[in-house]
């Protein structure tokens, strides 16, 4: 009776001391779970990186590493922007698993520069089209420009007086007019066309061969005098 006493309380400390071992080799658990990355790359370097509204840093040789908890709340969106280029934003992808890496692409393009207002009343646009580069465009005698890539973008004001035709030019070619039959509202481009034909050469009837005579010449004359004469003579010798 005392040896199983003996075997059970050793049994018991066993199984304790176990307990305790497990507990003690249990890593503690990072707040938030395991770590995954976003790469973001750009075609900018110093372009300023944002998920949601938490900065992350700024991309540096085209990229940029984002650390995440793959057990933690998932971002949604990510922003990239840099001054004087339009921000990009798009939605995340799944969330990265513990040791892998998710690429992510941005690409900024440059702020285009707003067009001044014209002074004089709101904007508008006609686009010539032209098949033939060079060609000289005109609003009411009013030279614009000339054809460039087979076309010529028109400022006009909506509220200045309207043009009422355009003329297109190009030596070697038949000009070509026609009437503005519509006018653009203000941000509005209405596109004209003209279509320039070579000019046909002027066809000259043949010349017909001048007629040729031939020519008496002195001798053939003076000889017919002297036979004559001769003649002349003989006749009025033979009546005596």
């Amino acid at each position: 009776m005392f040896r199983f006493c003996i075997m059970l309380t050793s049994a018991a400390l066993l199984v304790a001391g176990f307990m305790i071992s497990g507990a003690a080799g249990a890593a503690p658990r990072v707040v938030g779970g395991d770590q995954g990355w976003y790469t973001v790359h750009c075609n900018q370097d110093g372009a300023t990186v944002y998920f949601d509204t938490d900065y992350k840093g700024q991309t540096q040789a085209g990229e940029l590493n984002v650390p995440v908890y793959s057990t933690g709340t998932p971002y949604k969106t990510f922003t990239v922007s840099k001054e004087g280029y339009s921000p990009f934003t798009d939605t995340l992808p799944v969330v990265p698993s513990k040791g892998e890496a998710i690429d992510l692409y941005a690409t900024l393009n440059p702020v285009v520069p707003t067009t001044p207002a014209m002074i004089g009343g709101e904007q508008a646009w006609f686009t010539v089209h032209c098949n033939v580069n060079g060609a000289q465009v005109s609003f009411d005698g009013d030279v614009k420009g000339l054809i460039t890539q087979g076309t010529l973008t028109v400022p006009v004001y909506t509220t200045g007086t309207p043009y009422r035709t355009y003329s297109v030019w190009m030596n070697g070619y038949v000009p070509y007019t026609a009437t503005i039959e519509q006018y653009p509202a203000k941000g509005q481009t209405i596109d004209l066309y003209a279509t320039l034909n070579p000019v046909s050469p002027t066809t000259v009837p043949p010349t017909a061969p001048p007629t040729t005579k031939s020519p008496v010449s002195a001798i053939t004359v003076l000889v017919g005098l002297g036979v004559g004469g001769i003649a002349a003579i003989f006749a009025a010798v033979k009546k005596n």
